[in-house]
């Protein structure tokens, strides 16, 4: 390892776009992590130091090739993350520690599995983590920085992070996962009679309405399209008040036009997909799907369902899409055949006595996370049992049962 050099970037802009993308492999959450859509929420001014996240990536050259790399932030706050780190605040400030700022990868204000380090094809994957783990930690020591979190990881690299040292944490997210449903029936024989009359009431309040969704997919997304979903997501934020978490900036829908081909649009409108009255954006690579943002210009009930969970199954069935991930947050998914999942964060920090108290304190709140997921799913309404869990038994298999 001696031959390799690593370096901070302050911007992605400053690793080149072809490297980065060579690095990604068979990423399990590409199109979050492609260097286009990292390097639109810099440019956009979404994700800056303004904002609270100051683009920290580490990349590992050999002369010069890029050998792996670590999308990573500085954040001052824990906004736009989705892995509620508050009790960790507050533990650190009743040790007289300061919290933030904190050191955080994941793939900014995308609560979706996958996160990773970035590692070329026939490098050793298990030692160039340890590196890189080693070079983090040098960095928060050096900053004065507690913590270091990865959001949301990729369950193959997790194993190599633990080894090397890094402490994980379950929470939980909804996922829909298609076993070969032939049509959007099949997908409904699998709940219960009375589950079964509501999404289709509901599907039907949206037709009588006179409202059809239309998928407008790639290069049929014509930029006018992309402007107004910005005015649908800041619309929705804004409905929020001061908890509307709006993030994006304007520049980043104008200049989305790049992204157009991980970029599905569920338009709902009276006869042409071009003049929606509510839309959402959702990405997908032809395997996965990902919901992210949507708005509505009329207060339907039921209109919601319809643009987010039905339209974006439906189309994900038609193309033999395995899995949707609707974002974070909303018990009403559950119902809807969102099943709970567990999702890991990993963790390292530089205080020993901040890192007991938490080492002792996780084992017992993975195993209640776990036992929630169990719960929640029990009680959903599917006919003949909950469909198996995927990443259930991983997680009970790498948490531990006392203090590392």
């Amino acid at each position: 390892m001696a031959e390799l050099q690593a370096r901070w970037h302050r911007a992605i802009a400053e690793l080149p776009q072809e490297a980065w993308d060579s690095l990604l492999g068979d990423h399990a959450a590409a199109p979050f992590y492609r260097w286009r859509w990292l390097h639109r929420l810099e440019a956009s001014g979404s994700i800056v130091p303004r904002e609270g996240w100051q683009p920290c990536h580490l990349g590992l050259w050999r002369g010069g090739e890029l050998v792996a790399a670590a999308p990573l932030y500085l954040k001052g706050h824990s906004y736009g993350e989705f892995v509620f780190d508050q009790s960790f605040a507050q533990l650190a400030g009743q040790l007289g520690l300061r919290y933030y700022p904190k050191l955080v990868g994941m793939s900014p204000l995308s609560p979706v599995e996958g996160y990773r380090f970035l590692i070329a094809a026939g490098e050793d994957e298990a030692a160039i983590t340890a590196v890189m783990l080693e070079l983090i930690d040098a960095f928060c020591r050096q900053n004065g920085l507690l913590s270091c979190n990865f959001l949301y990881v990729d369950c193959r690299w997790r194993p190599l992070a633990e080894a090397a040292g890094c402490s994980a944490w379950i929470n939980q997210q909804g996922c829909w996962t298609n076993p070969g449903f032939g049509d959007f029936e099949a997908y409904l024989a699998g709940f219960n009679a009375n589950q079964r009359r509501n999404v289709r009431r509901e599907r039907a309040a949206v037709a009588a309405a006179g409202l059809t969704v239309t998928a407008v997919v790639g290069e049929e997304i014509a930029p006018a399209l992309l402007e107004r979903m910005h005015h649908f997501y800041a619309q929705h934020c804004a409905r929020w008040g001061p908890w509307g978490s709006k993030y994006l900036t304007q520049a980043f829908f104008k200049a989305a036009g790049e992204l157009r081909s991980d970029l599905v649009l569920f338009s709902a409108h009276g006869g042409d997909p071009a003049d929606p009255v509510a839309m959402s954006l959702c990405m997908q690579d032809g395997q996965g799907l990902w919901g992210r943002y949507w708005g509505s210009d009329v207060d339907l009930e039921n209109l919601h369902f319809e643009v987010c969970y039905y339209a974006p199954i439906a189309w994900a069935i038609e193309r033999g899409i395995r899995r949707f991930d609707p974002g974070a947050g909303g018990s009403h998914k559950r119902r809807r055949g969102f099943l709970a999942e567990p999702r890991v964060s990993l963790h390292r920090w530089s205080d020993p006595r901040f890192a007991a108290i938490l080492r002792r304190w996780l084992p017992e709140a993975n195993g209640a996370q776990l036992e929630e997921i169990e719960a929640v799913n029990a009680e959903l309404p599917f006919r003949g049992g909950v469909p198996p869990l995927p990443g259930v038994e991983a997680a009970v298999e790498s948490t531990p049962d006392s203090e590392p």
